[in-house]
């Protein structure tokens, strides 16, 4: 089959996770510890690890369904348009009474990124939420989570999973540990580098890759994605792009991977239209501002 063909059967991609509004600041220097800089610019956009991921992959032609929480305010009014906008399905996206949707504080300096998240609504993504939405989860072509929600939900979802054979993709962001009845119902689990030293605390690197054979891809920014293959580690290279700002790039490459994953591509191909798919994100400004379309990766490609 064809990645044309592929993509005109639409692969069924269900998100459980976090929602919310970034609040950028671009700066040339990041400040330490009591001081105060100039910035050069102050932008709000939608944001959140989950609605980051779902929007990707509609993008990049999957059906997606999202799972999660919003204020009743009018930072969640402004992401629900926004999910509507990049039609990602907000049928199980409700706000919480009385609460503020969740923010991201994010500093842009010197090449990169620093992020303070307040969850604030996505702390209700729970099990009993999610409980709802447990028949679209089981016909789901595959399932993407992430650690801006509760660890009991992702436990919970991961068990769901398990029971109705429906691969689970848990990118272990932000780091927490990860218990061992996820790891065990997952089929992939995407960290950086330093999230993986978090979820295999006591074990090497290459001691865990070779663990989780075909399970664990290790992000490893511009050097590309590490795996272990049954025989020996692998490392799929990413494209030099000139990147203008890096956030959003780990959670493009997650759904890019998750789409092609449920559009039956090999591992190969699979990480090659996340690596595409993650360096072209990085050219343009905010998380989502870049996220490409199936056609300029596939263009790319």
């Amino acid at each position: 089959m064809t990645q044309s063909q592929q993509a005109s059967s639409k692969a069924k991609i269900c998100v459980i996770g976090s929602c919310s509004m970034d609040l950028v600041v671009t700066s040339s220097k990041r400040p330490v510890a009591g001081e105060t800089v100039l910035g050069e610019s102050f932008k709000t956009v939608p944001g959140g690890k989950g609605a980051n991921q779902a929007v990707a992959a509609a993008r990049l032609g999957a059906e997606v369904t999202m799972i999660g929480r919003v204020g009743d305010d009018h930072l969640g009014a402004t992401i629900l348009q926004n999910f509507k906008d990049n039609n990602v399905n907000v049928d199980y996206v409700e706000p919480v009474t009385d609460m503020e949707s969740g923010t991201a504080h994010i500093i842009l300096a010197d090449g990169d990124n620093s992020i303070i998240v307040v969850k604030a609504a996505n702390d209700h993504v729970t099990p009993d939420y999610v409980a709802q939405a447990i028949e679209v989860i089981q016909a789901s072509d595959i399932v993407m989570i992430q650690q801006e929600i509760p660890e009991e939900t992702v436990t919970y979802v991961s068990q769901i999973c398990a029971d109705a054979n429906v691969p689970l993709l848990l990118n272990p962001a932000p780091a927490r540990p990860v218990n061992d009845t996820v790891i065990k119902n997952l089929s992939y689990i995407t960290p950086n580098e330093h999230e993986a030293a978090v979820v295999f605390e006591g074990q090497t690197l290459e001691e865990a890759l070779r663990q989780h054979p075909n399970r664990l891809f290790v992000t490893e920014g511009s050097n590309g994605v590490r795996y272990y293959d049954g025989q020996q580690e692998v490392v799929v290279p990413t494209y030099k792009v000139e990147a203008i700002d890096t956030t959003g790039a780990g959670d493009t490459f997650n759904a890019a991977f998750g789409v092609a994953l449920a559009e039956g591509q090999s591992l190969q191909d699979a990480l090659r239209f996340g690596n595409r798919a993650a360096s072209l994100s990085v050219t343009k400004f905010g998380a989502q501002g870049g996220m490409p379309t199936r056609q300029e990766v596939e263009e790319q490609l």
